[in-house]
Formats: C-alpha cells, structure tokens, sequence
C-alpha cells in the first residue's frame, strides 16, 4: 500500500474529522473566552483594585534608559527585559474560565448519555435446526 492511499485512509476517517472540527471551533472558542476576560472581566477586577490596569504590571529586570515611558510596551519596546506578571494574572484566569466552561460541558455531556436509555437487544433468531428439533419434539410428544 503507497504512502498516499494510507494517509487518504487516514485523514478520512471519523476521529480525524472530528478533531479536526473540535480544534477549529475550540480556536475560536478560545479567542471569545480571551475577549470575555480582557474586555469585560479584568476591566471590573480593574476597577475593583482602584483603576488597575493588569496588562501593565510588569517588574523591570534590566536598566530603564531616560525618557521611557512606565509602561510594559515602552519597556519592550526599548528593549528593557520585564517580569509581566499582569499578562501572566490575565492567561491564568482566561485559562481558569476556559477549563470550567469545558468541565461544565463535559459534565453536560455525560448527563445526556446518562438519561439516555439504551434500547433492549434484539433477541437472537433460533437457529432453524433448532426450531425443526423442537417441532419434531412437540409432534412426538402428540
């Protein structure tokens, strides 16, 4: 079998499909949950600690050079190296969300296959030397 009717025999099948679409809608899942927290959610913790901006708490490692400005993109910018321990807060909690949105999903899922009855098994046909056995029996027995 060439290399090329294995990889089609591959990437046609269900799972591979499948987690292909689950990446895809999770990529864009993922950019609402990340929207969610940095324009809703850190703007109220924000300006529950007193207007804090958390994409700007940062610690310089390095030297500030003059007339840079105190904010995390000047210091990139100039090169300085910072410890951004606010876009760190940020992910933590875009990850926090994201992880429980799936559980509760999961957790959903789960409930669903639970509720779900699953449907007697067909009882298996007597074979037919079987049922001739029996009616040669029940003639016998006459």
């Amino acid at each position: 079998m060439s290399v090329m009717q294995e990889f089609k025999e591959f990437a046609v099948k269900g799972n591979v499909i499948d987690l292909a679409v689950g990446v895809i809608i999770g990529g864009a899942f993922g950019k609402i949950v990340t929207s969610m927290v940095e324009d809703v959610i850190m703007p109220i913790v924000g300006s529950i600690f007193g207007n804090l901006d958390f994409t700007n708490l940062y610690v310089a490692l390095g030297k500030v050079p003059e007339g840079t400005a105190p904010t995390l993109a000047a210091l990139k910018a100039a090169g300085v190296p910072t410890l951004a321990y606010g876009n760190f807060i940020t992910v933590a909690i875009n990850f926090t969300i994201l992880a429980f949105i799936i559980f509760m999903m999961v957790k959903q899922v789960n409930r669903l296959k639970r509720e779900t009855p699953a449907a007697p098994p067909a009882p298996v046909a007597t074979p037919e030397d079987v049922v001739l056995l029996r009616e040669i029996r029940d003639s016998l027995k006459k």
